[in-house]
């Protein structure tokens, strides 16, 4: 189905874009890679349509085709995304940019490319926790990327986005030791559908909260506002991947 699926928008994709127009395909591809996937999505809020830097939190790489299919937008990865069968594909038809975590001295670089993309694709949208996590907690915000908006450009607004799976973000979420490979043929291979819920939270100007450390705390709080509202309570620690490791290692072997 991905491949059929491909098979139709990818030519026109590039008819478009030899032509100079804007190109529909990656969203209209996206979304429905993420449909075949088995994601049910559902959009709550309203998303801005373009001179907006979105910052959501992290579950699995579903995130992606379910942003990308509700808005369009552009995205900032991790570069080992880019290696992952399917998904590495799916991530650089939309034009993603990819970021060495380790590369320090690469960081000038990745903030232009991330302008570039910016200007080019009217929407960005970046995963600040730096990993993943199992949608029911959340991880510190980290700000090397929120550097593009010291200074914001120029009539850019910040959207914080809230993904939600409701209780299978643990089964989707690529937790532990997990490879990228494994994930997506695990996720791929699942039975069923399930449902995804991307809540798109009242925008901000980046003026209000200068500097790249009060953007990251702002839109975590309205995040973490958000996620705790979906709970019920308070939103816990996240664990962390070594100890869903652990118990990966000593759940029990079913017949």
């Amino acid at each position: 189905m991905l491949f059929g699926l491909a098979l139709v928008t990818v030519p026109l994709h590039y008819l478009w874009r030899l032509v100079r127009l804007s190109s529909p395909w990656p969203r209209m591809f996206l979304a429905g890679a993420g449909r075949v996937s088995g994601a049910r999505v559902r959009i709550a809020g309203v998303p801005l349509k373009r001179d907006v830097f979105y910052i959501a939190n992290h579950v699995s790489w579903i995130d992606i085709p379910a942003i990308a299919g509700a808005s369009g937008t552009a995205f900032v990865a991790k570069a080992e995304i880019r290696d992952a069968p399917v998904v590495g594909w799916l991530s650089s038809l939309n034009r993603t940019v990819f970021v060495e975590r380790e590369d320090r001295l690469g960081v000038a670089g990745q903030i232009n490319a991330l302008r570039e993309t910016l200007a080019e694709n009217w929407s960005v949208t970046v995963f600040p926790e730096g990993t993943t996590e199992d949608g029911r907690s959340l991880l510190p915000f980290k700000t090397s990327m929120l550097k593009v908006l010291e200074p914001p450009p120029p009539g850019v607004m910040v959207q914080p986005v809230l993904v939600d799976y409701g209780d299978v973000g643990i089964e989707i979420g690529w937790l532990g030791d997990e490879s990228g490979k494994d994930n997506a043929a695990r996720v791929l291979a699942r039975r069923g559908s399930f449902p995804v819920v991307v809540h798109f939270l009242e925008p901000f100007h980046p003026r209000d909260f200068p500097g790249r450390k009060a953007i990251a705390a702002e839109s975590r709080r309205r995040i973490e506002v958000a996620l705790a509202d979906l709970l019920g309570h308070p939103v816990p620690a996240f664990a962390g991947h070594d100890a869903w490791a652990r118990m990966a290692d000593q759940a029990p072997v079913l017949p």
